[in-house]
């Protein structure tokens, strides 16, 4: 009874390891020459890969005047379009990362590692040095000739070139980013003078450095190695996931075509030309099936059609597709599956949270603290008095002095209110107010009372907050 089970777990195992026995994982004992050809998923690549020109240009965009974008960490103000986001809102940025995790999650429950493949920083700037690379160092024969050979003079001036034009990107890199904290405009005026503090220095010696070995040296191994989303990415992918895929029916079994050779039924479509392997970035054989090192990036479909094209073949042999879809099964649609709905149902709850967030930011807030003990007092008129202490944050750009006031269902009377309260900008302002109630005018031992802060800015405009709170009384 007990020897089935170890029988069947021996199978699984011997199958798993002739499976990974197929499997291209480069261990940085080799530089991956990557071969570049034209086609859609090339352009498609770099136009995915131009998103990535807001990160170095958006310091600089303007709004009335100011950074559009400023994360002003010293002084714990963050400036989006004109909008200051404090601390004290720091809730939203919970929502704004679970919306991009769950992003990242249904984008490769549906199309693999998309992420990785056109949008990956990795991906990208490794891609711009290894063009760097083929510019100054020709195609990847020339490439791998010119390691092996003897340091001369020409080796060492391209080699120099090269790798001066790697440090000034992660240069850039470096201090486009602390660009997005410090400001653009002050880090210009204060970096180079020696002015700037020595965290800036820090920061972009760091990013340099980083950019400079990852994306120049360590390339595709940083994708095997490093990242835990390339660990955890096989577990959202299922059959009805699109990721680029080996037509095996049709392209086995593998014969290469000779000139004036007659086409014979007995072979596949596959010439077993290696150029899908050869444009690959991480080296992987795609014929051997969906595996780790594929970052779903599409070269190899751009290499397939256009040997198909030579060959007179129809192109598609290795395309964008589902498991199902290549043993024949049903294609579910989209819409009809259900993690799909779940994955959608939480982006619209994260982001209908973060525009919530946003469009209810005042430019002032109040918080109510009702004394603890004594909860009240009981003055020598016969009147009641509730201890209150408010706490007042400005969160504009500009001192602001802020007016307090309390209503309630019956008379009252509000002290230590009677000035205006002067709130920095930024800062929490705390006051500390009385409200008297006659016992008479009370009819339990609680009443809602509610508090009031209004402000005028320097342009005319009027702010205004609420807060309610409870007055107590004895019981009656």
């Amino acid at each position: 009874m007990n020897e089935t089970p170890s029988r069947a777990s021996g199978a699984a195992i011997d199958e798993l390891y002739a499976e990974a026995h197929h499997w291209e994982v480069n261990t940085g004992g080799e530089t991956i020459h990557a071969k570049r050809m034209p086609g859609k998923w090339r352009r498609i690549k770099w136009l995915a890969a131009s998103v990535w020109l807001i990160f170095f240009l958006g310091p600089y965009m303007r709004w009335n005047g100011n950074q559009a974008v400023l994360f002003d960490i010293p002084n714990r103000k963050y400036h989006l379009f004109g909008i200051t986001v404090l601390p004290q809102d720091f809730w939203m940025l919970s929502l704004l990362l679970l919306f991009f995790a769950i992003l990242l999650a249904v984008a490769t429950a549906l199309v693999g590692r998309v992420y990785c493949g056109y949008f990956c920083f990795q991906t990208v700037w490794t891609d711009v040095f290894t063009w760097i690379e083929e510019k100054l160092e020709g195609s990847p024969p020339q490439r791998r000739k010119l390691d092996k050979a003897p340091m001369d003079a020409r080796k060492i001036r391209i080699k120099l070139v090269k790798h001066s034009f790697w440090l000034l990107i992660g240069f850039l890199t470096g201090f486009s980013f602390v660009a997005w904290f410090y400001g653009a405009g002050p880090l210009w005026r204060d970096f180079f003078v020696g002015d700037a503090n020595v965290a800036v220095y820090a920061s972009v010696a760091l990013f340099t450095m980083g950019t400079y070995l990852l994306a120049g040296w360590l390339r595709e191994q940083v994708c095997f190695w490093l990242c835990p989303y390339a660990r955890i990415q096989g577990v959202m992918l299922d059959k009805s996931t699109i990721v680029p895929t080996y037509d095996v029916e049709r392209g086995e079994p593998r014969g290469r075509v000779k000139k004036g050779q007659v086409e014979s039924t007995a072979v596949g479509d596959c010439v077993d030309c290696n150029q899908c392997v050869a444009v690959c970035p991480t080296g992987v054989d795609i014929r051997n099936g969906q595996q780790e090192g594929c970052i779903t990036c599409g070269l190899c479909l751009d290499a397939c059609d256009s040997v198909m094209e030579k060959v007179g073949r129809d192109p598609g042999l290795i395309r964008y597709a589902s498991l199902d879809e290549i043993e024949g099964k049903p294609v579910k649609p989209m819409f009809l599956r259900a993690r799909v709905w779940v994955y959608t149902g939480i982006l619209a709850l994260a982001l209908a949270g973060i525009i919530y967030g946003l469009s209810s930011l005042a430019a002032i807030e109040v918080k109510v603290l009702h004394e603890r003990a004594p909860l009240f007092v009981q003055l020598s008129d016969g009147s009641i008095q509730n201890k209150y202490t408010l706490k007042v944050l400005n969160k504009s750009e500009q001192d602001l002095s802020v007016r307090v006031s309390a209503e309630s269902s019956v008379p009252i009377e509000l002290l230590g209110a009677e000035e205006p309260l002067l709130t920095p900008s930024g800062e929490v302002t705390p006051m500390i107010v009385f409200v008297k109630i006659k016992r008479s005018d009370l009819s339990g031992e609680t009443l809602p009372v509610t508090f009031h802060a209004d402000t005028e800015l320097s342009d005319g405009g009027q702010i205004s907050a609420e807060r309610e709170s409870a007055f107590f009384g004895p019981s009656r």
